[in-house]
This record gives structure tokens, C-alpha cells and sequence, in this order.
């Protein structure tokens, strides 16, 4: 089975997603995978071992400014031109399957030339009728235009229709937080200067702030007392990994990843929608509204002081998706989506509150 495997860069939880994967590829002798990354400059990149020697584009993206999405910046800085003369040139007919995790260059390709694609990941979730969240239809038209696929295989919290499978994370590393009052901090749109305005209000906190803008253990100070409560850490799996397990709570943009592995490790959550991403004010509602998260509109103290003091955690112990879904490629992926959902929801544990 020869598989290629595209990857949107632009956001960290696809590239977190498909190293889940990707380890469990490897260990699977029946298939022969390469990948493409696209959407992110390759210099920015990190952490990207595991994909062996990946094939780049530049890809589609959303262009962001100053904490929202901007529909001007995306439609004029996008390389439409490029794009399409890389859908052309990628001959995708050696391959059995091409799987996307929302990469529009792969997804493409795959169509033109008539090869099975699978859309794996949260994206693919809204292609068809979700339960407890709302999308317009023009937006899930959008979607399914942005990486088209002939079979879906979208990703959510709960078993709310039978296209959607649990989040493909990292094993279960059900983390202890640590006894002192630390908070994870992952909000990469936001500017640095509102990140600080926002966390100095609470200087008993330790904060760990990971921002693609943010030098290495960069410092600020909480109230002038001399106190430094913040720091700031540029991107890297480990690192990131290492402050997730000792947190005993996660501020972050509603982002599907992110919040999967809160959820996954027990962490209390708050998350705040980037302005103009409708998939992730669709998140923020659902996590909000099925009382997973806490949810705020903008960076607001008031809100994050209230979550700091009343924030639940909770836990939802999912199946490790990542073999099952090997096996299942490995397979042909000839099981149905609805089979494949039903076996892996039916080994979900209910939500719950962490003592």
C-alpha cells in the first residue's frame, strides 16, 4: 500500500496531528508513505524529523492581522498562480491513496487525476451535519472547496454524527499538573503586547507563553514589583510538551488540536476564537456550550481571573486512535467510515470531572 500524505503547515495542530500518524506508519510494515507539506514558509518549520524527506508547496493559507482573519490579505497575498501550476506538476497516480489532513495541493491533485482521497481531520468534520454545531452553508461549501476528498473522515469531541472519529492525539499521558499555580499560554495571533497587558493582572500565576514571535525565555515583568511571572518560549514540541504535563491549565485560541489534548489530560481550558475564523468560533461555542471549556470573546482579565478561580477540569479518555487508523489504511480503508466510528466511540469513556 503506497500512500501519500498531505499536510496543511499552516496551523501547529495539523502538523501535531499527522506526527501522531506518522509514528504509527512507520511501525506498519503493509505501507510505503510520503509526504507533502504545504502553507508554511520551510525555514519556519520545525520538529519535522519524523516526516522523513518531505516534499514542500506553498500551499494556500489564511493571512492574519492583528488577532483576526483577513479576507483582503488572504485573497491578495496567496499565490493562486503558483498554486495551480503545483496541483498540475504533482503526479499522485503511483499512489494507492492520498490522505489530506486539509492540504489543498495533494487534495487536488488526487481529483484531477482520479485517486482515491481521504480528508482526514477537524476540517472534514463540517463537510456534512454536525450535532451541537452550527456552520453556515457557505462556509462548508467553502471548506469542501479549499481540499476536496472522496471520503471523509472528520474529527470531533463526541460521537455527533457518523463521519467524525475521535481526535488522533498522542496516547492518553494523563499528566499530573504540578502543586504550583502554572498556566500554559498558547495564543499565536494574538499580539505579544496584548498577551502581557492580559496576564500581568495575575502575578500569583506562573505563565509559560509559547508565540512564533516570542524569543527564547523572553521575560516580562508583572506589576513593577520586580516579580517576573511570564515567560515567553518560541515554538518546539518538546518544550511545549514538557509545560502541557505540569500545567494545571491551558489558555489558548480555539484551535481543535489544542484543545483535544487539554481535554485528553485533564486540564482546565479556556479558550478565546480568533475574529473571522468561523471553524474556530464554531469550537469555542461547542466547547463552551457543551461545558468543556470556558470561552471569552476577547482577551478580557475579568474573564480569565474568573476561570482561574472557578475552571473545571475535565477529562475525556479517548481510544489511541492513530494505530486504528493505520490498520484501517493499511486495510485499503475499505471499512466503512460509519464502522470505524462506531468501533472507536464505542471504546470513548463518558466526559468527567477531574478531583
Amino acid at each position: 500500500m503506497k500512500i501519500l500524505v498531505g499536510i496543511q503547515g499552516t496551523g501547529n495542530g495539523h502538523l501535531s496531528r499527522c506526527h501522531a500518524l506518522a509514528e504509527a506508519l512507520v511501525a506498519e510494515p503493509r505501507i510505503e508513505v510520503d509526504y507533502l507539506v504545504s502553507g508554511r514558509a520551510p525555514e519556519k518549520l520545525f520538529d519535522m524529523e519524523i516526516f522523513g524527506d518531505f516534499r514542500w508547496r506553498a500551499g494556500l493559507s489564511f493571512h492574519v492581522r492583528d488577532g483576526r482573519v483577513s479576507l483582503l490579505d488572504t485573497l491578495s497575498r496567496n499565490p493562486w498562480r503558483q498554486f495551480w501550476q503545483d496541483v498540475r506538476d504533482l503526479d499522485v497516480r503511483d499512489y494507492d491513496l492520498v490522505v489530506t489532513d486539509f492540504e489543498p495541493v495533494t487534495a487536488w491533485a488526487a481529483r484531477r487525476q482520479g485517486v482515491r482521497c481521504i480528508g482526514m481531520g477537524r476540517q472534514y468534520a463540517f463537510f456534512n451535519h454536525l450535532q451541537h454545531v452550527q456552520i453556515n452553508p457557505m462556509n462548508r461549501a467553502m471548506l469542501k472547496q479549499f481540499a476536496p476528498c472522496d471520503t471523509v473522515l472528520g474529527m470531533h469531541w463526541e460521537d455527533s454524527g457518523l463521519h467524525v472519529i475521535p481526535p488522533l492525539i498522542h496516547g492518553a499521558q494523563h499528566a499530573q499538573p504540578s502543586e504550583r499555580p502554572e498556566i500554559l499560554v498558547y495564543l499565536p495571533f494574538e499580539p505579544l503586547t496584548q498577551i502581557v497587558w492580559l496576564l500581568k493582572h495575575f502575578p500569583e500565576y506562573e505563565f509559560k507563553v509559547y508565540h512564533p514571535d516570542a524569543a527564547q525565555a523572553m521575560q516580562f515583568t508583572g506589576l513593577g514589583d520586580g516579580k517576573c511571572n511570564i515567560e515567553f518560549y518560541t515554538p518546539s514540541r518538546s518544550g511545549f510538551a514538557a509545560h502541557f504535563a505540569r500545567a494545571s491549565g491551558v489558555i489558548s485560541n480555539a484551535g481543535f488540536e489544542t484543545s483535544s489534548e487539554a481535554l485528553a489530560r485533564g486540564k482546565k481550558l479556556l479558550v478565546k476564537p480568533l475574529h473571522g475564523q468561523f471553524e474556530q468560533l464554531a469550537n469555542a461555542r461547542c466547547l463552551a456550550d457543551r461545558g468543556l471549556a470556558s470561552m471569552m470573546d476577547e482577551l478580557n482579565p475579568a474573564a480569565v481571573g474568573l476561570w482561574l478561580e472557578k475552571g473545571q477540569p475535565i477529562r475525556i479518555d479517548w481510544p489511541d486512535v492513530a494505530p486504528q487508523l493505520t490498520q484501517w489504511l493499511a486495510d485499503g480503508a475499505r471499512e466503512s467510515v460509519a464502522s470505524l466510528n462506531h468501533r472507536l466511540w464505542q471504546a470513548t469513556d463518558i466526559v468527567r470531572a477531574v478531583a
